[in-house]
């Protein structure tokens, strides 16, 4: 293990603690983790089908069946877990001011520095990725593969100066949200840091597409293959969605590396030796669930991710050692609102799994009397694109997975907490942008979506950012202040006068606070310790600080060591206290 995860693991300790007499050490956080680092791959036998003895220094790409992760989630895991020890406890990737290193995982962005709206409907694509059809001339998008996984009809297509892009289409019967779902989806797991596909909403014209012969496609996941030929490609077309003559498609560009196939929510991967976090303690791992809700991305699962190997070896092949595996999350066509042929499931999709021990045994006990919140629910007339997702039986708390995800099962407070300091960065302006990047021909659509999001975000604002303090951003101006924001007042959870702040030092009196506008604060500290003599980690130089703000139950605790009045504090870890 590097030692930067040393480091995060001892700063979770350390905060798990920090009540007590144990201190943070006196060092700047955890920013980096290094499972970037170039490592060497075992090689084996790879056979490909221009080389039945190619040799692979990469780690060996891993696909289970679809149908064997849901069977294992929602049977043989629950069952056994009910046989022996759950093992449960905080993240172990947090570093000691409560926040995600960047890895080959997460990288900060909308939680640490402002994400500009054209940064937003951008998201994951480079300038040289986006795609201007209308003056693309006909058949020069050539499609040379037919899609063989997957609920959504596609096909990948080499575009000349672009590369390789995975096309998928709508279809009639569901208009507009697969593609917007897959955009917004994609843009929104992008800006809150995860490594996400680059998504773009296209209308392009039939015949901008040429076709390779003697192309193989799958109907869904379980269908059987078929020659995907013009006729076949004529059928699919003649049943997608479009405005006027222009197909509406997503397209997604070919994410870079050697294939890996998809990543586990639980466990490592044997062959990287990076991979040294169970998945299921990976704080971004847990909290993508509430993430997830948010977006009603009930698909959030094994199938819907993806690791890629990039080679760190210059000019060798892509699957070389040594180099370092990439963790993906894409396929979010299904969220806003998706439907199944089986009306029944529908309505269930985020409140129930699609295997519910929990709610068989409800069902058992009041001998199916209960009225459960889906057979209430009805879709919103004009607005039924959007299936039965809507704000008011939203319940962030109690939103459920298609099935039963390992990591989302072990999430806690501060992991559903640090997420909710993520999203709150979204502003009204940036959810109205992702409402308008679905492209939506009837306006209303836009607006609804835009409704939709907003008050979901809401609940999901009030549930997390209420119990535990929601004050964060903290930083040191000059020597003596330390200042830091409220999201729940930046976010005006509640009117003005509800926030009541208070700061109190350990062992001392209450300490001066400054409010500034926006949720803004700062509290000015008094020296405890002299210039020079002690050590500088000297315990009579830690300082611990109570933040309080008159709405979450839970209090901030600002952990310092006081470096004389020359030198100042320094900020060594916080601690959200449990209510």
């Amino acid at each position: 293990m590097g030692s930067e995860r040393v480091a995060i693991a001892a700063a979770v300790l350390a905060a798990g603690c920090a009540h007590g007499d144990a201190r943070f050490p006196l060092r700047d956080p955890v920013w980096h983790d290094d499972d970037l680092r170039p490592v060497h791959a075992r090689c084996h036998e790879e056979p490909k089908d221009e080389d039945r003895h190619h040799v692979s220094c990469a780690p060996e790409p891993t696909e289970a069946p679809i149908y064997w992760d849901g069977a294992d989630n929602m049977v043989f895991r629950p069952l056994s877990e009910s046989l022996g020890v759950v093992r449960s406890g905080e993240a172990v990737d947090v570093n000691s001011v409560d926040e995600v290193p960047n890895s080959s995982w997460f990288t900060n962005r909308i939680g640490v520095r402002p994400v500009s709206l054209a940064q937003l409907r951008t998201n994951a694509c480079s300038q040289d990725q986006l795609l201007d059809p209308e003056h693309a001339p006909d058949h020069s998008w050539l499609i040379d593969k037919g899609k063989t996984s997957g609920s959504t009809p596609g096909f990948r297509v080499v575009i000349p100066g672009k590369g390789k892009y995975m096309f998928k289409v709508e279809a009639t019967g569901l208009p507009e949200r697969q593609v917007a779902a897959t955009v917004i989806g994609e843009a929104v797991y992008w800006a809150a840091g995860y490594n996400a596909s680059c998504e773009q909403a296209l209308l392009v014209r039939p015949s901008i597409f040429g076709l390779k012969p003697g192309l193989r496609a799958r109907h869904g996941n379980f269908g059987d293959e078929y020659d995907f030929d013009q006729k076949a490609l004529d059928e699919l077309f003649a049943k997608s969605g479009k405005h006027g003559a222009l197909l509406r498609v997503s397209a997604s560009a070919w994410i870079p590396g050697y294939v890996l196939e998809q990543f586990s929510y639980e466990g490592t991967r044997p062959d990287d030796p990076n991979d040294v976090v169970p998945h299921e303690d990976r704080r971004e791992l847990r909290a993508a669930r509430v993430l997830a809700s948010w977006l009603d991305h009930f698909d959030c699962r094994y199938g819907n991710s993806l690791d890629t190997w990039i080679t760190d070896a210059k000019g060798a092949a892509p699957d070389a050692s040594p180099g370092h595996v990439v963790h993906y999350q894409i396929g979010t066509s299904a969220a806003l609102g998706s439907v199944w042929d089986w009306d029944p499931i529908s309505r269930r999709l985020g409140y129930s799994y699609v295997l519910d021990w929990g709610d068989v045994a409800g069902d058992f006990v009041t001998f199916g009397a209960a009225t459960r919140t889906w057979e209430t629910m009805r879709k919103v007339p004009g607005h039924e694109t959007f299936g039965y997702a809507d704000v008011a039986h939203f319940d962030p708390e109690r939103w459920k997975n298609e099935y039963p995800n390992p990591a989302f099962d072990r999430m806690t407070e501060r992991d559903a907490a640090w997420m909710a300091r993520v999203l709150a960065r979204f502003t009204p302006e940036m959810v109205r942008t992702l409402a308008e990047m679905g492209r939506f021909e009837d306006p209303s659509n836009t607006d609804y979506l835009e409704q939709l999001l907003d008050g979901r975000l809401a609940k999901i604002l009030e549930r997390y950012l209420t119990r535990l303090s929601p004050v964060t951003d903290v930083h040191l101006e000059g020597r003596e202040r330390v200042c830091a924001v409220d999201l729940a007042e930046w976010r005006h959870l509640r009117a003005p006068g509800s926030f009541a702040y208070a700061a109190r030092i350990a062992g001392g009196g209450w300490l001066p606070v400054d409010r500034r506008p926006e949720g803004q604060l700062c509290v000015t500290l008094p020296h405890v310790a002299r210039d020079g003599g002690s050590a500088d980690d000297a315990a009579e130089r830690y300082v611990r600080v109570r933040i309080e703000d008159g709405v979450a139950k839970g209090a901030l605790v600002v952990h310092l060591y006081d470096l004389g009045p020359s030198r100042g504090y320094f900020l060594a870890g916080l601690e959200r206290a449990e209510p």
